[in-house]
Formats: C-alpha cells, sequence, structure tokens
C-alpha cells in the first residue's frame, strides 16, 4: 500500500512543460473522436495518448502531418470556436462552442447505450446541447449545457403472464439497482449541466469541477467502470491534459470524487406485484451516494504503443461517509466493508502502428472483499471483461482511404449461480440499492448486468467521413435467466437481441452529420416463454414472444 501512495504521488508531482488549454472533446464526439483514435492506427496522430481517459484534450493530440487538428479533412471548413473575445496570443479568449442536435427513435421498446442524457425510451427523443468557453489565465470555463426531450411511449415490459417465480427473481434484481424500465409513465424533459467544467490548469495537471461525462478503459463499445451512457454526474477532477514524461515511459491519470443520482422511478410502471399477500417492489432510500474513483495508465518507454492500466471506483450512501479512508477508499485496509460498492478493473492497449492495427483487453472484477492475492486465486469470480480488435486496410487509389474491422466483445454474466442468488452481481447492491448508476442508467456498460454483448463492425472510411454496417448479438441480463429458469429445463427462455445496422459520417463545410438505421430481432423477448399446458415444466415445443424494434438516430453539428 506505502508503495501505491508513493507512485501516486510521484505521478502528480511531475510537470511537463505545456501550453495550457482546458477545453474538452466531449465523450462520443461524433466523427472527430474515433477520427484520432483511427488516426492512431495509421500512424498520423499521436500515438502516446492512450485514448483510456476521456474526455481528450484536443490541443495536446498532436499531428505531424496537419497544422490543426481540429481540421483533420480538406473538405471540411475549419472547425474553429467563434471567438467573442480574446486577446493577443489568445491566452484570453470567449467563444462560441459547436451546436449540436442528436434524434433517436425506437419503434417497438427501447434500445441503445453510450448516448449520455438520452434515456431508454420508445418512441422519439431529441438531445440538444450548444456552449460558450472561456479562458483567463490558468483558469478555464467551458459551459455546455444539454437539454433532452423524449416522448416516452407505453412499450411491453416484463410480461404480465410470467410466472410468480420469475415475479420474484425479477425485483430481486431490480430492487437493488436503478435502472426503471421506462421513465414515467408520458413525455420525458431534463436539463443537464451536461459537458461542463471549471478548472485551474497548471502545465500538464488540471483540477476543477466538471459534470462531464467520463469514459475510462480502452473499450470503444463498452467499458467496465466509466462510459458515457448515463448523464454526466457533478464530481471534482483532477487529471492529467497530456501523458507525463518520466525515465521509464509516460503517464495518463485522473482522480476524482462526485455524487451520483437518482431516476426516483420503480423497476416497472405499475406499483408492484403482490406475492403471498406482500409487495415485491421495495421503495429505494432516497440517500445521496458518494462515487471516488482513479485510474492510472503507464506507456513503457521500452515498448512504444503499449498502455497498461488499472482503475477503480467505490461508492458510499454519503451517510456512511465516517473516516478520510471513506472518502478515498482505495487506501482503506477495509476492503470487506459491505457498507460499499467496489469496482477494479486491470486492462491494456496495444497499438500497431506498422500492421495499422490495435488490440484491447479489460478484465474487471466487482467487489472485491477477499483481497488481491486470494482473487488472483480465483480470477473468475465476478469477474467481467472486454476484449476488442481493429484494423485499417488501404482501400482504393484515393490517399487515407480505408476499410476499419472491428470486433469487440464484454461479458458481464456472472458465472457462478451461488453469487448469482446471493445478488453479488455486476452494478447490483443489495445495500446501496440504486447500485452503480446515475439518474436511472448504468455508469458502466450500457449492457446491464448480466449482460453479454459482441460486435462486428466493418466501414469505409475516408477522414471525417464513414460508412458501414455494424452486427450486434446481445444477450440481455443473463443472470436473471438463470436465477429464473435453472430447474425448467428449457435452454431458449434467454432474451437475445440480433441486430445489423447501416452506419454514416459524413462532413459538409461547417456540418457534420451522422446518421444510423438498425433492425433487432428480439428473441424471447423479456425472456418470456409461455408454458406448455399439457406439461408446465418442459417448454420446448412452445414458441417464444418475439418482437421486432426498429431504431433510427440522426445528428447534425454545427462548427461555428
Amino acid at each position: 500500500m506505502k508503495s501505491i501512495r508513493l507512485i501516486t504521488v510521484c505521478i502528480l508531482t511531475v510537470f511537463v512543460q505545456f501550453s495550457v488549454s482546458a477545453q474538452s472533446l466531449p465523450v462520443g464526439t461524433i466523427a472527430l473522436e474515433d477520427y484520432f483514435r483511427r488516426s492512431q492506427l495509421s500512424g498520423t496522430a499521436d500515438t502516446n495518448i492512450s485514448f483510456t481517459i476521456r474526455p481528450l484534450f484536443p490541443d495536446h493530440i498532436h499531428n505531424n502531418h496537419l497544422k490543426d487538428i481540429f481540421y483533420p479533412d480538406s473538405n471540411t471548413n475549419k472547425y474553429k470556436l467563434l471567438s467573442l473575445w480574446q486577446t493577443d496570443g489568445k491566452k484570453n479568449q470567449v467563444a462560441l462552442l459547436p451546436f449540436t442536435v442528436q434524434t433517436q427513435y425506437n419503434s417497438h421498446h427501447p434500445y441503445g447505450w453510450n448516448d449520455g442524457a438520452m434515456i431508454p425510451a420508445k418512441g422519439l427523443q431529441t438531445l440538444v446541447s450548444a456552449g460558450i468557453y472561456a479562458r483567463y489565465g490558468l483558469l478555464t470555463i467551458q459551459l455546455k449545457p444539454e437539454f433532452v426531450a423524449a416522448e416516452n411511449s407505453e412499450f411491453d415490459t416484463f410480461n404480465k403472464n410470467s410466472s410468480a417465480n420469475a415475479f420474484v427473481r425479477y425485483y430481486s434484481i431490480y430492487n437493488t439497482i436503478d435502472l426503471p424500465a421506462r421513465f414515467g409513465t408520458g413525455t420525458y424533459t431534463r436539463v443537464y449541466w451536461g459537458q461542463s467544467s471549471i478548472r485551474l490548469n497548471y502545465k500538464a495537471v488540471s483540477f476543477g469541477l466538471s459534470t462531464e461525462n467520463l469514459w475510462w478503459g480502452p473499450g470503444i463499445q463498452s467499458s467496465l467502470l466509466m462510459s458515457n451512457t448515463a448523464p454526466g454526474f457533478p464530481h471534482f477532477t483532477l487529471n492529467t491534459l497530456h501523458p507525463l514524461q518520466t525515465p521509464i515511459g509516460s503517464f495518463e491519470g485522473q482522480v476524482i470524487a462526485g455524487n451520483l443520482g437518482n431516476s426516483g422511478y420503480p423497476p416497472l410502471e405499475a406499483a408492484g406485484y403482490i406475492y403471498r399477500g406482500a409487495n415485491l417492489y421495495l421503495t429505494k432510500p432516497n440517500n445521496w451516494r458518494y462515487l471516488n474513483g482513479i485510474i492510472l495508465t503507464w506507456q513503457p518507454r521500452w515498448i512504444p504503443g503499449l498502455f497498461l492500466g488499472f482503475d477503480h471506483s467505490s461508492v458510499y450512501y454519503v451517510k456512511d461517509l465516517d473516516v478520510f479512508n471513506d472518502y478515498l477508499p482505495l487506501f482503506s485496509s477495509d476492503i470487506s466493508d459491505t457498507r460499499s460498492i467496489r469496482l477494479t478493473s486491470l486492462f491494456m492497449r496495444w497499438l500497431w502502428t506498422q500492421e495499422h492495427a490495435e488490440i484491447y483487453f479489460e478484465w474487471g472484477q466487482y467487489d472485491n472483499t477477499q483481497g488481491v492475492l486470494q482473487e488472483s486465486l480465483a480470477p473468475n469470480n465476478q469477474r467481467a471483461y472486454t476484449f476488442g480488435i481493429r484494423k485499417l486496410l488501404p482501400f482504393g487509389s484515393s490517399k487515407g482511404e480505408n476499410i476499419l474491422l472491428g470486433i469487440e466483445a464484454t461479458q458481464l454474466q456472472e458465472n457462478s449461480i451461488t453469487n448469482i442468488m446471493t445478488g453479488n452481481e455486476w452494478y447490483v447492491n443489495r445495500y446501496i440499492r440504486q447500485g452503480y448508476t446515475n439518474q436511472g442508467q448504468e455508469l458502466g456498460a450500457g449492457i446491464g448486468p448480466g449482460g453479454n454483448l459482441q460486435s462486428v463492425n466493418i466501414s469505409w472510411v475516408k477522414g471525417l467521413q464513414k460508412l458501414g454496417l455494424q452486427f450486434e448479438r446481445y444477450a440481455h441480463n443473463n443472470d436473471l435467466y438463470y436465477l429464473t429458469y435453472t430447474n425448467t429445463r428449457d435452454y431458449r427462455r434467454h432474451w437475445v437481441d440480433l441486430s445489423i445496422a447501416a452506419v454514416g459520417e459524413w462532413s459538409c463545410k461547417n456540418l457534420i452529420f451522422n446518421a444510423k438505421v438498425q433492425a433487432i430481432k428480439s428473441i424471447n423477448y423479456q425472456w418470456y416463454l409461455p408454458a406448455d399446458p399439457s406439461n408446465p415444466v418442459v417448454t420446448l415445443a412452445v414458441n417464444g414472444v418475439d418482437a421486432f424494434n426498429l431504431q433510427v438516430q440522426a445528428g447534425v453539428t454545427y462548427l461555428f
């Protein structure tokens, strides 16, 4: 433990002389964010940036072939902040941030994640964001609020004809995590601070208060600890603006302390399900939750392109914070504290620039109460992982024109029925009954507890232009399936979504457009199969209840 403290202190006290700027590129920024990551594969962007700690600070993504990293495509007008006021050298500046409108439509039931302030909803919803950026000396202020409005239409949730045992098992999980099937019974509107921050920046380090979305880890579709599935939450942050160079390699890091919000909605729209005279729904306490987290990424100087990292987060009810170690639980010796939620992961990202490829992996453990040595002897206990690989293939005679291939798989499903029975599954907690969520959505992987996701992407890319196909297989909460249907001997009750999507991103002058059309076949929707009246235990001869959902996304960003 002393060595961990020493390493952390050393890293946070190393400074490198660079110009100071803290305008961030928000997590999930259409076209630009993935453009820079793709540029690393081709070797045209700085390969010292790990892309495992986001948001990025683009002034520090150096590109040897372009004078301005915000304008990578010669067909696009310069993406520059519209300065309302500035002094010589832009040391002091007030400017407009890009204006974004993003829409999403689901025809049958909610689908999708990594969409920030948007909610899981049927029907049409829209997110609008704009803002202003100011810099004065060491101080920067970024105000970029978000407004979301969702039609939030009614849809079929957990099937009312399911068995009593199925309802008991459903509530045993969703009473211990804040993931409502529907956010109320009518139109949903919210205004968030969004991608806003106020910071003091000195050389390579920034400290401030932020409500920005965070992304930790190397994944593209999923992150085990921090993603942009939920809205951003208010947090203090101490982070690097760019890699810190040391004799043993470069480091990036972030420490946060924040407050998580509750949705206030029950798991299902109805008041609950009465079983043996008792209501299965248990109201969640409306307690404030405190989150503390840390991430550290190291690029060894001896292995170019390799990034090794560690991240950890803990959640407490504010009322339970008694001593200093509760505020910085990573340094606490009491790892068996049952008042908290604890998540830890190790990750790796390896860039192979000569092969124009990358491979990445994240392995995590949830609510580790056994210690590092004991858990290392049982690495499958309460584990989850994400694995992915991407490669650029030259295509056509035009310079910079490529085919991008990507594969990613994430597994959150618990592999021990004992852990499932005792409620020890990812993001679920029997003491902190909102689980690892913010505003009713997952802080980590958007596929949720017990979920598994496999995706394959193939795209034509050139600059900011992208046209491609995406294939996905998404298994919803297999932990609930095994908890409920183990004794039925029916192996078809898994709720599995199979989908294909056409994806496009395109720039034209000051505009960046994006669109996605996805056809989704839900097999055994809501894990439901009707029982065979002649043999209610074995239902192999009974067809399941399937559903078809069409999701359409479209958006535009105006660059001042």
